[in-house]
């Protein structure tokens, strides 16, 4: 099964869009995210060069305006960023939308049809005080 994942901002306005595939129609929210951010860590990895712009912030990395910027030749570890980014969802620094209903549980089960629409929105801390 393949889908397509959106990142959003909250007005609706697509960010980004990744092609995902998957072996099986039933997976969970856990699955959607590790399928993700493995496949951005490779694509990354392959170049080794330019900007990183994932879901979540390697480590050692400089924030830029179009992503993460790394040490050239430097790999990302995708376990890694898994982790991160499973323990971010739990945190609630991104919002996982299913057809646009909020993903509560990184167990909670998906069956993916033609027409799943997956939607990443990233929360972003208030600046002032």
């Amino acid at each position: 099964m393949t889908i397509t994942i959106k990142d959003e901002t909250f007005a609706g306005k697509i960010l980004n869009e990744i092609t995902l595939q998957f072996q099986s129609e039933t997976v969970t929210v856990k699955d959607i995210i590790t399928g993700r951010v493995t496949q951005e860590v490779e694509h990354y990895n392959q170049k080794l060069g330019g900007l990183f712009n994932g879901l979540v912030e390697p480590t050692d990395a400089e924030k830029t305006i179009n992503g993460y910027k790394l040490k050239p030749k430097k790999t990302i570890d995708a376990e890694k960023q898994v982790y991160i980014a499973l323990e971010a969802f739990l945190k609630n620094g991104y919002f996982v939308l299913i057809d646009n209903i909020q993903s509560e549980s990184l167990e909670q089960q998906v069956l993916l049809t033609g027409s799943t629409t997956v939607s990443f929105v990233k929360l972003t801390p208030l600046i002032g005080g």
